[in-house]
């Protein structure tokens, strides 16, 4: 039994000790009046109204005790105290281990946690109890879960990166192998040599927006003005989309404003508008709706005529370096930066499938309210 339990246990004991004495004892003492009449010699009845005393019966002659008058002590009751002294410790004990033992598995799990064990739960052993203890396993299960799936996304992310890497640096061998061993063909080793460069420095980039956001680190937020960031992006979408003819439709711009990053939030909505060109078929449209939900809050809708994703993989395509089946350009950050830049000022982001085909990406925003 650890020292939370004996606390508890002699302060349970010691309050029901206490409480079990005092109010034994002004029994006792109220008792012991009535006790000492009682032992004094019978009550002489006065009759009934009416009756003279002559005509009244004789009182039953006095106890044959020398001092009949004398109070005669009541003994105090040992075996009863004896067994209140033992049910209290008996009560004391149970009530300390019942509020003791949740707490000690907690202990228990919290050092396996320190050991590196994050598979360790609490709920499991709380029974049947419904109450703050309980409350507290579900919440340390709630934490080793977390812990584990930022581990393993740690892990996985680590993996990601290490492949992603790979293929640059591969190709960058074979165009210094190929440049010392053709010098003829050192101009196009050189711009083989640039662009993986170029790629490695991008996906380091976005590597580092990715920590800085998962990391919570603060950006400066400001009121944007929503319609002026829009057309910028419109405007480059369009001019990118044109070489592919694919038409990029957005029927309105909205008035209000929001309060963010306007750098950090172009780049997310930009990064769902270049997934959207990507996926579109040569000819086909991307549409761009926006619409106020509330006072406070606002929609953007970005539609595209692609293949969609599979329904069991969109919940997945906001996770770093998820592509499905793409093979295009990019390491499959941008939505993922996106969801970290949209957390971080209270928006939300998700994806569905069209009906008609295609892919739906819904971005909400909270706006500031109007002047």
């Amino acid at each position: 039994m650890g020292r939370l339990f004996w606390k508890f246990f002699l302060f349970i004991w010691l309050a029901q000790l206490a409480g079990a004495v005092g109010t034994g004892f002004v029994f006792w003492l109220e008792r012991q009046p009535f006790e000492a009449r009682l032992a004094s010699g019978p009550l002489v009845d006065d009759g009934p109204p009416g009756v003279s005393p002559g005509d009244r019966h004789a009182p039953r002659p006095p106890p044959s005790h020398e001092h009949p008058h004398l109070p005669i002590p009541i003994p105090i009751p040992i075996p009863v105290i004896i067994g209140g002294i033992l049910a209290s410790l008996f009560c004391a004990a149970g009530l300390a281990w019942y509020i003791a033992k949740p707490i000690r598995q907690l202990r228990g799990a919290f050092e396996a946690v320190a050991e590196g064990d994050l598979e360790a739960k609490v709920s499991d052993s709380m029974g049947a109890r419904h109450d703050e203890l309980a409350d507290l396993g579900h919440d340390f299960d709630r934490m080793t879960a977390r812990l584990r799936a930022l581990m393993d996304g740690q892990t996985r992310l680590l993996h990601d990166v290490s492949h992603e890497l790979r293929s640059p640096l591969a190709r960058l061998h074979a165009a210094i192998g190929l440049a010392r061993q053709q010098p003829a063909r050192m101009e196009d080793s050189l711009q083989r040599i640039e662009r993986e460069g170029e790629r490695m420095n991008r996906l380091v980039g976005e590597l580092l927006t990715l920590s800085r956001l998962e990391a919570g680190v603060g950006v400066p937020v400001e009121p944007v003005e929503l319609a002026e960031l829009l057309g910028d992006l419109l405007e480059d979408a369009r001019f990118e989309a044109a070489a592919r003819h694919v038409r990029v439709d957005c029927p309105a711009l909205p008035n209000f404003r929001v309060q963010a990053n306007g750098e950090m939030l172009q780049r997310a909505i930009e990064n769902v508008l270049r997934n959207a060109l990507r996926f579109s078929p040569v000819g086909g449209v991307v549409g761009v709706e926006v619409t106020l939900l509330a006072l406070d809050r606002c929609r953007i809708m970005i539609v595209d005529q692609g293949p969609g994703v599979p329904a069991d993989a969109l919940a997945s395509i906001f996770t770093p370096f998820f592509r499905g089946a793409s093979t295009g350009e990019g390491y499959g950050l941008g939505l993922a930066i996106a969801r970290r830049v949209l957390a971080a000022i209270n928006g939300k982001i998700y994806a569905e499938n069209r009906s008609e085909g295609g892919l739906r990406v819904v971005i909400e925003l909270p706006v500031l309210p109007f002047e």
